[in-house]
């Protein structure tokens, strides 16, 4: 089968690889239709060092059950599934209390497994880890249930662990499609007021439509002072981190008031955490962390189904599996949001 491989920054190819197949009896094998190209996946593509043979990569997919090992029960062949980023046992502790991202027997996708940027993948865990779809394999929803396998529970994550919720102000920093699906959070559990803090109109257009009551396109100290010109000089109750650089997660801290929080979710670049010192004279409580969307997405399927948001709206470009090296040339030169693959 056709699978995508990286070799190193900017090197991203399309390549034959061996067909998955079921090698522990808890297995299942599921033909990809549906998949993307992750903002995280743009920190190896930036960064990753030569290598002469390739990795793997792909963490976000739906597709249709094709194979089950013998262990597997709920999952059956011909089921539609949506898997999670990061998959899990069900039963350790970890999984019981619903951090599923904690398992110690799980892992992501194109690490030890296979990616899901390709036609196939053998998924471990199944009967935990896949979650069926009652929708036609052609419904118009298939771009928003793709984004319960990541991008929309991350942010849901986010806006849970900054503890947002009705009547509460929000700053959520960066508009990229994670920073976005916060601003849809957010929205969803009902925030009052929501400040979305990015510079590139047509992604703060879309986060208007998600629900953003205000956008601040001024970074830094410039910003933040944009901030609290409109939502007073103590700063918000929430505030939402979605990029992973000092000077983000910096903002996030500075503009929350004393005793709010401030959840995490852009992958940490520094190893720190920048401004510790306004955050421990404020009270400030920092959560998030790895999303954990095998628990979250079956809380956020029905408003899907039900039509109440569209967080696939993210998504503004379509390629094919061939094309994804171009999709990546795209999403790195911000001239694509978030690409769709269709294997």
């Amino acid at each position: 089968m056709k699978a995508t491989l990286i070799y190193g920054a900017g090197d991203v190819r399309v390549e034959e690889v061996p067909d998955p197949k079921v090698e522990n009896p808890t297995d299942a094998v599921v033909r990809i239709t549906h998949s993307c190209i992750c903002g995280s996946d743009l920190w190896p593509y930036k960064s990753r060092e030569a290598t002469e043979q390739g990795g793997r990569i792909g963490h976000e997919f739906i597709g249709v059950v094709e194979e089950t090992g013998s262990e597997v029960s709920r999952i059956q062949r011909g089921d539609l599934v949506v898997a999670p980023f990061f998959y899990a046992d069900g039963t350790c502790e970890y999984c019981r209390a619903g951090l599923t991202s904690a398992c110690p027997n799980g892992n992501a996708w194109g690490a030890d497994t296979d990616g899901a940027q390709g036609e196939a993948a053998r998924v471990p865990f199944a009967d935990a880890s896949l979650m069926k779809l009652t929708v036609p394999h052609d419904s118009e929803l298939m771009p928003s249930l793709l984004t319960l396998s990541d991008v929309f529970g991350t942010g849901h994550h986010a806006a849970v662990s900054a503890r947002v919720g009705p009547g509460k102000d929000v700053v959520v920093v960066g508009d990229g499609a994670v920073g976005l699906l916060a601003v849809l959070a957010s929205k969803r559990l009902g925030a009052e007021r929501i400040v979305l803090m990015g510079h590139h109109k047509d992604r703060t257009d879309l986060g208007r439509e998600f629900g953003a009551t205000d956008v601040v396109a001024e970074r830094g100290e410039e910003g933040e002072q944009k901030v609290r010109d409109l939502l007073g000089t103590d700063g918000v109750h929430a505030a939402i981190e979605a990029v992973g650089y000092d000077q983000s997660l910096s903002t996030a801290i500075t503009v929350t008031k004393p005793g709010g929080y401030v959840g995490i979710v852009g992958v940490p670049q520094s190893g720190t955490i920048p401004n510790a010192a306004a955050k421990f004279t404020k009270n400030i409580t920092i959560a998030g962390g790895i999303a954990p969307t095998q628990a979250n997405m079956y809380e956020l399927l029905p408003d899907i189904l039900d039509g109440q948001i569209e967080p696939g709206k993210v998504f503004n470009r379509t390629v094919g599996l061939d094309e994804v090296p171009e999709g990546y040339r795209a999403m790195n030169d911000r001239e694509a949001l978030k690409v769709l693959v269709r294997p």
